[in-house]
């Protein structure tokens, strides 16, 4: 008799937060770590979504990577220096995703039209696939309405922090957020009463 094969389970939920604007300060193409600080308004949210039993997984367009602003190497430290950040304030960061593509990018092997740079999904489906993420029991918080679009995409509900880096306001059902709010302390007060 054959042994079923395991079925999994998709059972956990995701924050997923945009790294520049969103959980660390808008400094374009940033990979310096001695520069890089939480948002204010940020650890208090954060802290609440994980007692509420959401993973933090961070989701971020890197593009100076296909640019040759920086080398794809230099984003390990990036995410070293997040995560340190956050485990001093006893929150931790389940995963980091990027995407390092741009189809005007100047480095061949990046210069692509790719699946995974947002307002296209595919860092969240691919972050849901390899941690078991109901997407629809999940958030995307973002600054830009393409961080919303991509959020709504994947099938999860959707956070702006409006603090004034969205220049394109081209709305439409895709780019509609479900809430617009100052920080990630609200986006908590939001998500956590419903």
């Amino acid at each position: 008799m054959a042994i079923p094969e395991k079925i999994m389970t998709v059972d956990k939920k995701a924050i997923f937060l945009d790294k520049d604007g969103t959980l660390v300060p808008n400094i374009p193409y940033n990979v310096k770590p001695e520069l890089i600080t939480l948002s204010k308004g940020s650890v208090t949210g954060l802290k609440r979504f994980m007692e509420a039993g959401f993973l933090l997984i961070m989701v971020s367009n890197q593009s100076g990577v296909a640019h040759s602003y920086f080398h794809e190497h230099a984003l390990i430290f990036v995410k070293e220096k997040i995560s340190a950040l956050l485990k001093a304030e006893d929150i931790f960061l389940s995963d980091f995703y990027y995407c390092p593509h741009h189809p005007q990018g100047i480095v061949k092997e990046y210069k692509i039209q790719c699946a995974c740079r947002k307002p296209k999904p595919g860092l969240l489906v691919k972050a849901a696939e390899e941690h078991q993420i109901d997407l629809s029991q999940s958030w995307m918080i973002g600054d830009i309405l393409d961080d919303i679009q991509a959020g709504n995409k994947a099938g999860c509900r959707t956070i702006l922090i409006n603090n004034g880096n969205e220049s394109e306001w081209h709305m439409n059902d895709a780019r509609t957020p479900d809430c617009m709010v100052s920080n990630i302390n609200e986006a908590a007060d939001y998500i956590l009463k419903i």
